[in-house]
């Protein structure tokens, strides 16, 4: 073994069958995934571990496999939950997962599907702000995790009897396309655009209970254009894409805000899809909004999304070219 490589012995107590399982996933899918992060060999014999690589890659993935080991007897460890704590481990960032494992007052979502929590230290201040102000923003690229916590979020004050109704809205613009040129009746016509929006819904609730909700029009998913007229009070409003409305459109969202409510606009302001001659609302209210009370706003960076490593670092290269 070269000088710059090394191996190390883990043991993980206590043992526990299931949790080891649930740390290495289906066929050890979790564990190569681990291994491509950060470009370490390992391999297992129940609780015992040898992890092999470069000197600094090492004792880093045996911290980072104690901690998942501690969160697995918690929570199922999924592949986009590895990817966030795994950047956290090897971008040496403020380590949430630390964070979670030694900090009983982390702020966790427990929702009666699945307790989720944040990933990164901007989705640490995005659920923060939530909690705590009437209007939260959250700006980021894809991936970043706003429409999902924002989601969870209004689950969890649903399922507390914090509201009585979720609304979630999106602009129905996608690249040009409009309502009109797709088939099926209005529902077909409007569940492209807000498929996003269910994805979250059915992996935090489930699809059977979101269904009974919409229903009971507990939740109502729509495009913008139906909150006009609207005023919503005991409500946690949701408006997706917020970079991709007008300014006349971001003006009505923001006044149908009403008494005991809450809303959340996510966007990404690198994606706009209006036509060249329209102003995004987004970034036009996101210059005055820092003088109005009540208002948070969290700016999400390439190293909190949570999806294929090659994303993150395809972002942080548009990013330079733009700069």
């Amino acid at each position: 073994m070269t000088e710059k490589n090394t191996s190390q012995n883990l043991l993980l107590q206590p043992q526990d069958n299931e949790r080891l399982s649930n740390l290495c996933g289906l066929l050890d899918e979790n564990l190569r995934q681990i291994e491509s992060y950060m470009h370490v060999e390992i391999s297992n014999r129940g609780n015992s571990f040898i992890i092999k690589g470069d000197k600094q890659n090492v004792p880093l993935t045996s911290s980072l496999i104690e901690k998942l080991y501690v969160l697995s007897a918690e929570e199922e460890l999924t592949s986009k939950q590895l990817h966030m704590y795994m950047n956290n481990t090897s971008d040496n960032t403020e380590n949430m997962t630390d964070k979670i494992i030694s900090d009983p007052d982390a702020i966790s979502l427990k929702c009666k599907k699945i307790t989720i929590r944040p990933k990164s230290k901007s989705q640490q201040e995005y659920v923060q702000a939530i909690m705590k102000n009437d209007l939260t923003f959250g700006i980021g690229a894809a991936g970043t995790g706003k429409t999902y916590l924002a989601v969870a979020c209004a689950i969890y004050f649903l399922e507390k009897d914090l509201i009585k109704k979720i609304f979630l809205v999106r602009p129905a613009i996608e690249a040009g396309e409009k309502l009109g040129f797709l088939p099926g009746d209005l529902s077909e016509k409007v569940n492209p655009y807000l498929q996003p929006i269910y994805d979250a819904l059915d992996e935090t609730v489930g699809v059977e209970r979101v269904t009974r909700l919409i229903e009971k029009k507990i939740i109502e998913i729509a495009p913008l254009a139906y909150m006009r007229g609207r005023t919503l009070n005991d409500a946690f409003i949701i408006l997706d894409e917020g970079q991709n409305t007008t300014i006349a459109q971001m003006e009505m969202f923001l006044t149908r805000i009403g008494f005991g409510s809450k809303a959340v606009v996510t966007g990404d302001t690198s994606q706009i899809d209006l036509p060249r001659d329209s102003r995004s609302g987004l970034k036009d209210c996101l210059e005055f909004m820092p003088n109005i009370d009540g208002v948070h706003i969290t700016n999400f960076k390439p190293n909190d999304v949570m999806r294929h490593k090659i994303v993150k670092d395809i972002i942080r290269e548009y990013d330079k070219r733009k700069k």
